[in-house]
């Protein structure tokens, strides 16, 4: 069980790496679709992209998991709020059923990181 417990995490991981990496390289896409109340513009990109990648490494090298699920779970959180949700209100009915997908995507994944916080978070070596 321990080793699907590993496998489990490495593959949660790394979509938020790669994610955090398209943030570098694809960073005036991220600007462009940034919403007009999100602060900082491409700021913002960076600092998003920077935490994405800490955390995938912190999940991979089994360092602070606990803390670092936690504060993906908020990140995903503020995804929900400041960039799903609002495009559900979207006129253009593609974006709107593209928010969708998101927020459910994003809701999983922001589970699956309290999960992951919940299971390491009870044992004494992580």
């Amino acid at each position: 069980m321990q080793h699907l417990k590993t496998i489990g995490r490495i593959l949660f991981a790394i979509p938020f790496g790669i994610l955090g990496l398209n943030h570098f390289l694809m960073y005036s896409y991220y600007v462009g679709v940034s919403t007009s109340f999100i602060a900082g513009g491409g700021f913002t990109v960076i600092i998003t992209g920077l935490a994405l990648i800490a955390a995938s490494i912190s999940i991979i090298a089994n360092k602070f998991i606990k803390i670092s699920c936690l504060l993906l779970a908020l990140l995903l959180l503020i995804f929900i709020c400041a960039i799903h949700i609002p495009q559900l209100f979207s006129p253009e009915k593609a974006i709107s059923i593209l928010a969708m997908i998101e927020l459910l995507k994003d809701t999983a994944l922001m589970g699956g990181a309290l999960m992951i916080a919940g299971m390491y978070g009870r044992t004494i070596e992580n």
